[in-house]
């Protein structure tokens, strides 16, 4: 590898989407949803390696006419509706490692994240390198309103959540709270022993991220606002 940093990119892009058919390769502004992603990773500069995880024969053609490998395919086990981000991930290192291929740190990203800059990927490792006892980067968004004042509804009551005690804090005394932008994640090649003895949380840091760059895509409306967000933030409106 003639990279600076040992690092491997894995896009976890499976062929069986249920809400949205074939939301990985579907047009999304003239492209395959999935090259943002491949785009991103190739422009960071930061990877030895960009491989797509997929069982799909199709996708695997997408990813490399946008530049990203498919050494192997996706197996039954990590293709089916259950599988989780880590069960890929571990099979992916797993795989590369009995080809005699270790890498240093990988990047978890999803395929359909066409809002994401490679500029964000850059950042986030550096600030991954700085903290060496970190083992697991996660990028967060803040949550608009403050989740300690939730409510839910009780046998037909409106109620607070779990936290009564601030119904009369103001918004702006509360604690920020953040969740999962679902975008990427780095991860130690050391980690993915660690976390099947731990919490997937074990040794984790927080990236944030403008919430103008995070966009959640599982339906038709969540594709509408990608879309209106892209064209906002690349001014073609």
């Amino acid at each position: 590898m003639d990279n600076k940093y040992r690092n491997l990119a894995v896009i976890t892009a499976r062929g069986g989407s249920k809400r949205i058919p074939r939301k990985n390769i579907r047009d999304f502004m003239g492209k395959p949803m999935m090259s943002y992603a491949i785009e991103a990773a190739v422009k960071s500069g930061l990877f030895g390696e960009i491989m797509v995880s997929t069982e799909d024969q199709e996708i695997a053609e997408v990813a490399r006419a946008y530049g990203a490998s498919v050494p192997f395919m996706r197996s039954e086990v990590t293709a089916n509706d259950y599988a989780t981000t880590f069960d890929v991930m571990d099979e992916v290192v797993s795989e590369y490692a009995a080809r005699g291929m270790k890498f240093d740190n990988i990047c978890c990203i999803y395929p359909c994240v066409p809002l994401l800059q490679p500029e964000q990927l850059a950042a986030a490792f550096e600030h991954f390198l700085k903290n060496p006892e970190v083992e697991h980067l996660i990028p967060v968004v803040r949550f608009s309103y403050p989740v300690q004042r939730a409510f839910i509804r009780k046998e037909g009551d409106l109620i607070m959540y779990r936290e009564p005690e601030y119904k009369n804090s103001r918004s702006q005394d509360l604690e920020p709270t953040y969740h999962d932008a679902g975008m990427f994640y780095w991860y130690r090649n050391s980690y993915f022993s660690l976390v099947k003895e731990h919490s997937f949380l074990v040794k984790t840091a927080m990236y944030e991220m403008d919430e103008k760059f995070v966009q959640d895509i599982d339906n038709i409306s969540d594709w509408e606002m990608a879309e209106l967000k892209y064209r906002i933030l690349n001014q073609k409106i």
